[in-house]
């Protein structure tokens, strides 16, 4: 058996490259900034679509610490799709509850994923370092995708049909150009500030001290959310477990606090002992202090430049939107440009980019800000409104539904996207246009629907089961022709499945490449369905 890869100590290699020799500078399709979590998955996609990439990273390692941990039902679908959900799953620590305390008493829990019929958990614990070491691993198996380690942006000039680049390495700088670049730099993005680009919002005066402990303990695998504990009193306090025995502790220290004596082994030690006993045995990881911003850039386009992730937008680590809503820039962005690129749609399309996810990260600002007030009450009043909402949540369901230990992140549903065709027949349910297809059990191999469809940018028509299943499918494959590549996917019309789409004989759903919903009719015809990809293709 090979032995366990320690993500923490790798080094990837620096190459000199034949662009740093070229007598003017190469042109490539796409440049993708930083290998992180978004910046490599948004490769893969691209990669499986056919386009070739070129991700420039400023560094030779992966993050440093567990950082982002909590990868959410959605963003494990979009992982399956990249060809790395499997092992991040295997690897993770599955979880749907979640139990919220207010001093010395559990209030009440809750249950993320209360149905079942689904693949994937609500969410998973994985440290970042995992994340990123998988999908840089799946990137190494695409032919598509180069990865150039120490390699710096440090300039940009825009011109009308590309971007001329100026990268720094250990071996001096070199000019190179790109179609299109994604800016996946993080939250202090070398593109934005070269842009002269800025983020506004709301900047929050607490600060939050995170402890990785390794320990064996008996705690389930929960996340657990304390209010004004005994053993941290008028603070807040999160456990949540992690692989390989680590537990992640996050403790609320007030805006006072000194950040350099916090985060201090003999500062740590005390705080952890007074939640699991003066008796644990315990080791210290990792350890971090932060403080926290809800903001984003006015618009995520800027020419032949497309931020994504923290570049674009950030929010407080409560509910876990930041690294979830990086992904789903990438998997929205990933299959506008490869069309863009391939000439199959007008540039226009990509501005659907920043609309969707301009829309997304103010829905993630606002649960992650009213998050916030919640846990951190700025004034008595406000902190005697939410003790009086967490007494009375031990016994009344509404009061349940005020309490906010962090809204958990959820992928946004896209009403108003411009891509979308309007309902002209009646359904009920969820899987309105714009929202993310749910996943549902079938018979047979693949045994779930997202596993059927194509995840090579390719659209996609649930078709449901009926007499007239084959003339319909003609009608569909009619109504493509010409504009775009679509598989048409005949699934079952009665159970679970068509349960959560509402379904019966001869419905069908026009699926994007991200596997939103952008259309759905009782029975397609060639002209509705030629006509929605119109709209979604932005032609």
């Amino acid at each position: 058996m090979a032995a366990a890869i320690d993500y923490q100590q790798l080094v990837f290699e620096y190459r000199h490259c034949a662009d740093q020799d070229a007598a003017r500078p190469v042109r490539h399709p796409v440049v993708v900034v930083g290998a992180g979590p978004v910046g490599l998955s948004l490769a893969i996609d691209l990669a499986q679509q056919g386009i070739r990439v070129l991700l420039l990273d400023n560094d030779d390692r992966l993050s440093t610490g567990s950082r982002a941990i909590c990868f959410a039902k959605r963003t494990l679908e979009i992982f399956d799709r990249l060809g790395c959900g499997d092992v991040m799953v295997d690897k993770g620590v599955s979880w749907n509850v979640g139990k919220v305390f207010f001093r010395d008493e559990l209030i009440f829990p809750f249950n993320l994923l209360p149905e079942p019929g689904h693949e994937r958990p609500a969410f998973i614990n994985l440290q970042q370092y995992y994340v990123e070491g998988y999908l840089a691993e799946r990137a190494a198996q695409l032919p598509n995708i180069e990865i150039r380690w120490k390699n710096a942006v440090v300039g940009i000039e825009q011109h009308d049909d590309h971007a001329l680049l100026e990268v720094e390495t250990p071996d001096g700088n070199y000019r190179i150009e790109a179609g299109y670049v994604a800016a996946c730099d993080g939250a202090r993005s070398a593109l934005r500030r070269l842009l002269g680009q800025e983020s506004h919002g709301r900047s929050f005066k607490d600060r939050f001290l995170i402890a990785d402990v390794k320990m064996k303990a008996p705690f389930p695998a929960e996340r657990w959310f304390w209010f004004d504990p005994p053993f941290h009193r008028n603070q807040s306090v999160l456990l949540h477990m992690q692989p390989d025995d680590v537990w992640r502790i996050d403790f609320q220290l007030g805006w006072d606090a000194d950040p350099d004596e916090a985060k201090k082994p003999e500062n740590i030690v005390p705080r952890v002992r007074a939640l699991l006993g003066e008796d644990a045995r315990f080791e210290l990881e990792w350890a971090s202090v932060y403080t926290f911003s809800c903001l984003r850039m006015d618009s995520f386009c800027h020419g032949r430049v497309l931020f994504a992730g923290d570049s674009a937008h950030g929010v407080s680590p409560f509910g876990a939107r930041g690294a979830n809503s990086g992904v789903q820039d990438a998997e929205n962005l990933a299959w506008k440009l490869a069309l863009v690129l391939r000439g199959k749609a007008p540039q226009r399309l990509l501005a659907s980019y920043g609309s969707e996810r301009e829309y997304a990260a103010d829905e993630n600002i606002l649960n992650s800000t009213r998050a916030t007030d919640f846990i951190s009450p700025k004034s008595e009043i406000s902190r005697l409104f939410r003790d009086a909402t967490l007494d009375l949540a031990r016994d009344f369901a509404f009061a349940r539904a005020l309490v906010n230990s962090g809204r958990l992140s959820v992928p946004a549903t896209l009403r108003e996207s411009p891509l979308n065709t309007p309902d002209t027949d009646d359904f009920a349910g969820r899987m309105v246009p714009g929202a993310p297809a749910a996943d549902a059990p079938l018979d047979g191999e693949p045994r779930w629907l997202l596993r059927r469809l194509p995840c090579d940018g390719r659209f996609s028509v649930l078709l449901f089961d009926g007499a007239d299943s084959a003339a319909l499918r003609r009608e569909i494959e009619a109504g493509a022709e010409g504009l775009a590549e679509v598989e048409v996917v005949i699934v079952p019309a009665d159970g679970v499945l068509a349960e959560r789409y509402d379904a019966r004989p001869g419905t069908a759903y026009l699926l994007r490449p991200d596997h939103h919903v952008c259309a759905r009719w009782r029975q397609p015809k060639a002209a509705l369905l030629a006509a929605a990809l119109r709209r979604a293709l932005a032609l």
